[in-house]
């Protein structure tokens, strides 16, 4: 397609995060890494010229209707339903609410206000898909999970994702005038899953802040964190679910710990984050197997870091460990690399693509503790492997930032308003 003849880039988009905001904290409740992909990319939109309002679910009547995220991006809160309380799984029945709450919002503005309509997760596709029929403007949607893909790789104890979630995404990939995938993997699932056109998916790789996420010291790092100078450090960072797997690394350290005894003075297990989803309903369930397995006097269990005190968490570790079931990138392998710590990930979804198996880190095959212990082994009595593989860690994930994430949007943005208008003009001549 000639590029000289595709539209000029959008000046405002309306982006719908219904189930979280980007203001909150990742790593416990709803808040991860779409979170940070949603906050990252609209910063640099603004700064690429392109203003971002964002309408997410008010959650407390103490936030402002109206919040400043950074210059040229307002966080849009619309009341639907109770403020607190209500589960992820209730938010079905509020869809109506949310939809008419930023229907509002757009009627008293002058018409054509918003370019563009970027929906994150099938929640918000609903409405966003509501608010490109009445708003005349393009639907870009990025699922960021797929209840098929979930389903089909269920964690023990996690229960799958309801048929109404299913059938949602249904609807909002047929009608989507664009999809954005993360890797080229949920790409083919949409399309053999979900009868995606392969021509309306564009796979658009998440980013990490290379500026924030950075090698230093390790040893100020562990300072800063009471660790031990001489410890062998493995951490797992992000929302204590069984979607996540903790329980693969804590299951496989005490695998580890019954092979090597003499490992026990030394290893130190970081568990970073808060309970999300079904770990809601067990929340002391990590702290409980950790004390079956009789290894809580080498497990740390913290609370989500952000910031300064994140990149300290990776900079401390000798290994941090990834063992999703499930997952459409994984944003904490990328930001761990980019510190110049290695990653032992589950080869799932997009942490093939994020972690390069044997340069920065290790992918593992299923979730077996006897095999994330042989990897896990392999690389503890190993300090020169991993030491190769850190140093190859940030240049690895220098290949993904979030300037080229914003920018393939943008264009993916163009494209859509291209094709939307092709289509609005067949349908004018058709009708």
């Amino acid at each position: 397609m000639n590029s000289s003849r595709l539209p000029m880039r959008p000046r405002r988009v309306a982006v719908f995060s219904l189930h979280t905001s980007p203001l909150e904290q990742p790593g416990t409740g709803d808040a991860g890494g779409m979170n940070v992909y949603i906050a990252q990319t609209a910063r640099r939109m603004a700064r690429l010229g392109t203003e971002v309002e964002i309408f997410t679910r008010a959650t407390s009547s103490e936030i402002p209707p109206v919040v400043e995220l950074a210059p040229g991006v307002t966080v849009r809160h619309i009341v639907a339903g109770p403020f607190e309380g209500l589960d992820k799984n209730e938010l079905p029945a509020q869809l109506c609410a949310f939809g008419a709450g930023a229907l509002r919002v757009e009627a008293r503005q002058e018409p054509g206000h918003y370019d563009v309509v970027h929906s994150h997760y099938w929640l918000s596709g609903q409405v966003g898909w509501l608010a490109r029929e009445r708003w005349g403007v393009p639907l870009v949607h990025t699922a960021h999970t797929l209840a098929k893909v979930k389903n089909a790789a269920l964690a023990e104890g996690d229960k799958p994702e309801p048929s109404v979630r299913v059938v949602g995404e249904e609807q909002v990939v047929a009608d989507a005038d664009r999809l954005v995938a993360n890797t080229e993997t949920e790409a083919r699932e949409l399309v053999t899953r979900y009868d995606a056109d392969p021509a309306d998916v564009a796979v658009v790789p998440p980013g990490v802040d290379l500026e924030r996420f950075t090698p230093g010291d390790q040893g100020a790092a562990r300072d800063r964190l009471g660790l031990d100078p001489d410890s062998v450090v493995l951490t797992f960072v992000g929302r204590v679910q069984p979607l996540k797997g903790p329980d693969v690394l804590l299951r496989s350290v005490a695998e580890l710990l019954g092979r090597f005894p003499e490992l026990r003075p030394v290893l130190r297990v970081l568990m970073v984050g808060g309970p999300s989803g079904n770990g809601t309903e067990r929340p002391e369930a990590m702290e409980q197997l950790a004390e079956e397995l009789g290894i809580t006097d080498v497990v740390r269990f913290s609370p989500p870091q952000w910031g300064d005190d994140l990149v300290a968490v990776y900079r401390a570790s000798d290994l941090v460990a990834v063992p999703s079931y499930n997952e459409s990138f994984g944003l904490v392998a990328l930001e761990a690399q980019a510190c110049g710590t290695p990653v032992v990930a589950a080869a799932v979804g997009g942490l093939s693509v994020a972690v390069s198996d044997g340069v920065s880190g290790r992918l593992v095959e299923g979730h077996a503790s006897r095999d994330w212990a042989d990897v896990l082994s392999s690389l503890v009595w190993n300090p020169g492997v991993r030491s190769r593989l850190g140093a190859a860690a940030p240049e690895e994930a220098a290949r993904f930032s979030w300037q080229r994430t914003t920018e393939s949007l943008l264009e993916t943005y163009v494209r859509a308003r291209k094709s939307f208008r092709d289509t609005s003009w067949l349908g004018e001549a058709t009708a």
